[in-house]
C-alpha cells in the first residue's frame, strides 16, 4: 500500500523522518475504533469506548478509525499503511459516527471530552455533521481550554448542499479540506470560512471494511484522510519542538502553508493553504509567536502549556458520518481549481502546486470573490 501513498513523496516524508517522526506526540483519534494492526503494533495506547455498545475502543466497527490511525501513525508493518508520523502514539477514543452500532449519533460530546482528558496533544476528528450541539459545542471549548490541538473534516458534500459542518465550523477547531496530488482542491470537498488548511486527500489507500482482510486503493480519501494528514504534520512539528504550545504549533503550520495568496486573505476552498511540515521541520521556517495568543484571532487563549498547547482556534462540526467521499466520489481525481505549480522551496521532491491570482477566481466561480473573513468567531 505505501506505494500508493503518493503524498508521502509529495511532502518529503523521507527527508522528515530524518529529523522528526512524531515521536513523544499522542494523538486521539475519536472515530469507529482502532485496531491494533500489524502497522500499528505497539503504537497503540489503551483509549476509551462511549458508544455502550458490545466491545471496546480497540475494536473497530468499519475500519475507517483504523485507516486514520495508521494514516497518523503506521509503522507500514505487514504492508499496511506507513504513518506520515510514524512514530507518534495513538489514543483511540471509540464513537458513533453513523448508523453502523444500531443507534443515531449523540456520543461524540463525551467523546471529545474523554480525548480532552487524555494525554494526548492532538485530536483528530475525521468525521462530521451538518447540525451544531451545544453540548458538542462545549466540549470542543472544554477540549481547547486543555490545550489540545483539534482537527476535524470539513466534509464531502460540496457537489450536493455544501452545508457548514462540525465539529470542523467551531472556533476552537481547524477546518481540513481535501487536496489532490497537484494542489487542486477536491470537488466534494466543502467549502467556506470554516476551511483553515487543505491536505492530501484524494486517491487515499484505506481499509475496505471491518474485516480487515484488504484494503481498497481507489476512490478513498475524503477529508477524512485530509484530516488525519494534517493531524500528522502537526505530531512532526510539535515532536521537533516538544515546548510549544498548540498556538505556536498551529501558528507556524499556518505561515509555512502552500499558497500565493496573502496570508491575511485565506481562501474558502484551502484555507491557509496546503499543509506542508518540511518548510518548518526540514527548513525551520515559520515562527511560533506567543504561547498564549491565538493565531488567526490575535486574541489570549485559555490553557497554552507545553503539555498539551494552547487553545486553538479553527472551524468544523458535530459528529455524524465519516468526512469520506461516498463510492466514487474521489475515484475520477476532478478538482474545481485550476492551481500553478508552486516554487517547490519547500525540499518536496514533488512539487505542490497552490491556489491563486486566476486561479482563485476559477475556483470560487459564480461571481463571488475572495473576500477577507472573520474567523473563529466565539
Amino acid at each position: 500500500m505505501q506505494s500508493k501513498q503518493w503524498y508521502l513523496d509529495a511532502m518529503s516524508a523521507e527527508r522528515l523522518w530524518k529529523i522528526s517522526t512524531g515521536e513523544g506526540v499522542k494523538v486521539a483519534v475519536i472515530d469507529s475504533g482502532v485496531r491494533a494492526t500489524p502497522s500499528l503494533k505497539g503504537n497503540v495506547l489503551p483509549g476509551k469506548d462511549v458508544t455502550g455498545a458490545p466491545g471496546g475502543a480497540e475494536d473497530d466497527y468499519s475500519g475507517h478509525g483504523t485507516t486514520m490511525a495508521e494514516l497518523i501513525a503506521g509503522s507500514g508493518q505487514g504492508g499496511g499503511l506507513k504513518g506520515l508520523a510514524p512514530d507518534a502514539e495513538i489514543i483511540p477514543v471509540r464513537t458513533t459516527t453513523g448508523k453502523e452500532l444500531g443507534k443515531e449519533t449523540g456520543d461524540s460530546p463525551a467523546a471529545i471530552r474523554a480525548a480532552a482528558d487524555s494525554d494526548a496533544r492532538i485530536i483528530n476528528m475525521s468525521f462530521g455533521s451538518d447540525f451544531m450541539s451545544q453540548a458538542e459545542k462545549a466540549a470542543v471549548k472544554y477540549a481547547s481550554s486543555k490545550g489540545k490541538l483539534l482537527f476535524a473534516g470539513v466534509g464531502n458534500d460540496a457537489k450536493t448542499k455544501n452545508f457548514v459542518g462540525y465539529p470542523a465550523a467551531y472556533p476552537q477547531v481547524v477546518g481540513v479540506s481535501a487536496a489532490d496530488r497537484s494542489g487542486k482542491v477536491a470537488k466534494f470537498s466543502e467549502f467556506g470560512e470554516y476551511v483553515d488548511l487543505a491536505a492530501p486527500g484524494l486517491d487515499i489507500p484505506r481499509w475496505c471494511d471491518d474485516t480487515f482482510r484488504s484494503y481498497c486503493d481507489e476512490g478513498g480519501g475524503g477529508t477524512s484522510a485530509a484530516t488525519a494528514i494534517a493531524s500528522a504534520s502537526a505530531a512532526l512539528v510539535w515532536s521537533k519542538h516538544p515546548d510549544w504550545t498548540a498556538n505556536q504549533v498551529l501558528r507556524v503550520l499556518i505561515d509555512t502553508a502552500g499558497r500565493d495568496w496573502p496570508k491575511d486573505e485565506p481562501s474558502d476552498y484551502l484555507g491557509y493553504g496546503l499543509i506542508r511540515p518540511a518548510r518548518n521541520v526540514v527548513k525551520g521556517e515559520g515562527k511560533p509567536g506567543p504561547a498564549d495568543v491565538d493565531p488567526i484571532t490575535n486574541k489570549k487563549t485559555a490553557g497554552a502549556g507545553s503539555d498539551g498547547g494552547g487553545s486553538t482556534p479553527g472551524a468544523s462540526a458535530p459528529a455524524g458520518t465519516p468526512s469520506q467521499p461516498g463510492k466514487g466520489a474521489a475515484s475520477d481525481g476532478k478538482e474545481t481549481a485550476v492551481a500553478e505549480r508552486a516554487s517547490g522551496d519547500d525540499g518536496s521532491n514533488l512539487l505542490w502546486p497552490v491556489l491563486g491570482g486566476l486561479a482563485a477566481v476559477v475556483v470560487i466561480g459564480g461571481g463571488a470573490t475572495a473576500a477577507v473573513r472573520a474567523r473563529r468567531r466565539a
